[in-house]
């Protein structure tokens, strides 16, 4: 009797595995198809790398630029007066005549210019501490005014007084080494000015 009740339970327990007549699957099925099956591990992955953002270039700096250049001819502002550099001649020995004259230390440079009043008023020229001339190696000359007085007709460029819109032709010597060649000429604009000095290149 105890045999036939253990063999009715093993026999029980195989037909309780297996699926119903059917197809439903069995309580042991569902159970293992519930069960989470075994974790898959997931290889580690590095975490991406930021490019670095392209380093901005500083705003490059427009060039300096410099005091403008003028030439012989070029009209040029200085102070209460424009200017105009007309032609240039060095290696003169004396100026006047035969019976007034003012010979050179050196030699005299001959520059001519055109001397305007640009303001509205009355103003005083005098080439002699407004009209300075500089050499290669950086050497500055005043203007001669003795020599201006015999190198022009009626004293021109010297204490001239020119009017509004008036303009003189004057010749102004500087008494420099024999065989300097003048580089510059500066025209200065006065204390009295924000003006700045006007250069001309020879």
């Amino acid at each position: 009797m105890v045999a036939l009740c253990c063999g009715l339970g093993v026999v029980g327990a195989v037909m309780g595995d297996s699926p119903s007549a059917d197809g439903t699957p069995s309580r042991a099925a569902e159970v293992a198809a519930s069960s989470p099956g075994p974790t898959q591990s997931s290889s580690t992955v590095a975490p991406a790398t930021k490019a670095p953002s392209p380093v901005k270039a500083a705003p490059s700096e427009p060039p300096a630029t410099g005091p403008k250049v003028y030439q012989i001819g070029d009209k040029v502002r200085g102070g209460d007066f424009e200017f105009t550099v007309k032609g240039l001649k060095c290696g003169i020995s004396q100026v006047g005549d035969s019976f007034l004259n003012q010979k050179a230390q050196g030699s005299f440079c001959r520059v001519t210019i055109t001397v305007k009043n640009v303001t509205k008023s009355a103003h005083l020229f005098h080439a002699d501490g407004t009209v300075t001339a500089q050499d290669a190696s950086g050497r500055e000359y005043d203007a001669d005014g003795e020599a201006g007085i015999y190198g022009n007709r009626d004293g021109r460029g010297f204490l001239d007084e020119i009017n509004p819109g008036n303009s003189v032709s004057a010749n102004v010597f500087f008494d420099v080494p024999k065989g300097t060649k003048l580089k510059t000429i500066t025209f200065d604009a006065g204390l009295l000015t924000l003006a700045k000095d006007a250069v001309v290149t020879l």
